[in-house]
């Protein structure tokens, strides 16, 4: 049998979930960044890799033994070891042995990956190569592209790995050497498992942590049929599967004791206890008192770029292609204007919305604090003739998310989660499970269809964009309306 590192990381994490996907059949990866242009074959002009020996998915892995006789470089090298199947980004001969070069695709390379670069050296050490030196590929942070693209500026090659602070701290081949291990343990423990003898699921931290697990619903079938006020719904409650076990099963009944004590834990409690919704009134009516009229309700759409493909972009920065915007005037009418472009429209994007949004009142986002407000800084950065009125735009808006982090308002319905799509879906009102597209990612999706001019029905396409970014900002006119609701009652 054999496995790869990907296997190993997937056994690392949880048994169940390694066995789960090992009988599923694959389905297409669609990455949520966009590599137009193989981050490989530039890093390989970047290093200097010349008449290299070059893997092939489903190489014979006695391929790259045999090319380690007769070639300086080897790129995309398979090996194996004890049934544990490898691929090595760039490997070059030195006078003292090979040098390894590993490729991170992202701007940070942290110590979260080890598993895989353990693995990895382990399998050629076994095999008997001589490994002098490790280095790393990343792309640079402060790296702004111009009219070309600067493959020497673009990448940084360290040999160190970078700490929380995004500082290089720890030497990369010294921490590899820290946390070497013997990995043919875990591969018999692995061989040993099948689908026919299920490890039951065990509930851990890495279940529904920052990425929740694919299998979750399957593991905890159960969970689907809480009712709104469980307790297990209590955000960020380390003891609410204990206090469960223990017979307290609603928000209301959880041990003060025993909670974290955040604002949202102490509105979703008192939600409970005052009938299915809590909203302090005082604090409400404070946050709307800051929002002017009219109020311009915005969302933007944007797709994200590993290699930044136009001037004046750095490596995974985004490209904004829509925005939506719903402006309430005082009398309780509403506008809505929208605007979609296709291809490099930053520009386009800036001046129609310097356009449309009014000169003055207050302007809102949900999440604006970690979405919009940082799209504006970058387009202000990126077009200097026109930060004067992105700034303002900045210094004007208000985040409609902000209310629900300091816990001034919540419904059982909620469930725990405070998306706006979730809130949407307490209200009366049409929401998004009548459109074509539902998610954000979605959305960038079939936006690159557009982008890279696949034969596809363009116009149902960019329909259907605009419905559901324009579902964004009607949603949050009917949240805002429900706040000021609750604060005036």
């Amino acid at each position: 049998m054999t496995f790869h590192i990907s296997d190993c990381r997937k056994y690392s994490r949880c048994a169940r979930m390694f066995v789960l996907s090992a009988a599923e059949e694959k389905q297409p990866y669609t990455p949520y960044v966009r590599t137009d242009e193989v981050i490989g074959d530039l890093a390989a002009e970047r290093i200097g890799v010349s008449d290299p020996f070059t893997g092939q998915l489903g190489d014979d892995p006695n391929l790259a033994l045999n090319a380690l006789e007769d070639h300086d470089w080897l790129v995309r090298a398979r090996f194996e070891y004890d049934g544990l199947r490898i691929k090595v980004p760039f490997m070059h001969r030195t006078e003292d042995g090979w040098e390894i070069f590993f490729l991170f695709a992202g701007i940070y390379p942290h110590a979260n990956d080890m598993e895989y670069y353990c693995d990895t050296v382990w399998v050629l050490e076994r095999l008997g190569v001589k490994i002098c030196g490790m280095h790393m590929i990343h792309l640079n942070a402060d790296y702004v592209r111009g009219d070309e693209l600067d493959i020497e500026q673009l990448f940084v090659i360290s040999d160190y790995l970078y700490n929380m602070k995004n500082n290089p701290t720890v030497p990369f081949m010294e921490a590899v050497a820290d946390s070497m291990y013997n990995v043919s343990p875990q591969l018999r423990k692995m061989e040993a498992l099948d689908a026919e003898q299920l490890p039951p699921p065990v509930r851990t931290p890495k279940c529904a942590g920052r990425q929740k697990c694919s299998f979750y619903e399957r593991c905890f079938p159960e969970e689907a049929d809480l009712p709104d006020n469980s307790i297990l719904t209590l955000i960020g409650a380390r003891n609410r599967y204990e206090m469960n076990s223990e017979g307290r099963c609603y928000l209301r009944d959880a041990d003060e004791e025993r909670i974290e004590g955040s604002p949202q834990q102490y509105a979703q409690i008192m939600a409970d206890r005052q009938g299915g919704l809590f909203a302090d009134k005082i604090a409400l009516q404070s946050w709307l008192s800051d929002a002017a009229y009219p109020v311009s309700f915005i969302d933007f759409e944007w797709e994200r770029y590993a290699i930044p493909p136009y001037p004046g972009m750095r490596p995974f920065q985004v490209l904004p292609f829509e925005y939506s915007l719903h402006i309430l005037q005082e009398d309780g009418s509403v506008e809505h204007k929208v605007f979609l472009s296709v291809h490099d429209g930053r520009r386009e994007f800036t001046e129609a919305m310097i356009r449309d949004i009014p000169e003055n009142g207050s302007i809102i986002a949900y999440n604006a604090d970690g979405a919009e407000k940082i799209r504006i800084s970058e387009l202000a950065e990126q077009f200097p003739e026109y930060a004067d009125q992105l700034n303002d735009f900045n210094r004007r808006m208000k985040d409609l998310q902000n209310p629900f982090i300091a816990g001034m308002i919540y419904d059982v319905g909620m469930r725990g989660s405070w998306t706006l799509k979730q809130i949407m879906s307490l209200m009366d009102e049409p929401g998004y499970s009548d459109l074509e597209i539902r998610q954000g990612m979605d959305a960038v999706f079939r936006w690159r269809m557009l982008d890279r001019d696949e034969d596809v029905n363009r116009e149902e396409i960019i329909e259907d964009l605009k419905k559901y970014c324009g579902m964004d900002t009607w949603a949050m006119v009917v949240v805002f309306r429900w706040m000021k609701k609750h604060a005036e009652l």
